[in-house]
């Protein structure tokens, strides 16, 4: 919530963070979260870090989904990924 103009909102059973779209979501458990990478972002990260990083395995996987295991990340983990996914919610298509 302290990446600029940031809200959330619910998004079925989990919590949407969105600025202009959405570019992550919680779990309703807290322990993973969706977040939105370019596909050639989300394959760097899940090669780097698979045991943080693995691509959602349908559509939106492809699109470039990837949900984020919490207990296995670091806050400067999860910090870089929420920017990195905020940088491209905020840009115009």
């Amino acid at each position: 919530m302290s990446l600029p103009d940031t809200i959330s909102a619910p998004h079925f059973d989990r919590v949407a963070f969105k600025v202009k779209r959405t570019f992550a979501t919680l779990a309703a458990d807290g322990r993973s979260a969706n977040i939105k990478f370019t596909p050639n972002e989300q394959e760097l990260k899940c090669m780097v870090a698979p045991e943080i990083f693995r691509a959602i395995d349908n559509g939106w996987g492809r699109q470039g989904w990837t949900t984020m295991t919490l207990a296995s990340a670091n806050e400067a983990d999860i910090v870089a990924a929420l920017e990195l996914a905020h940088v491209h919610a905020v840009a115009k298509k």
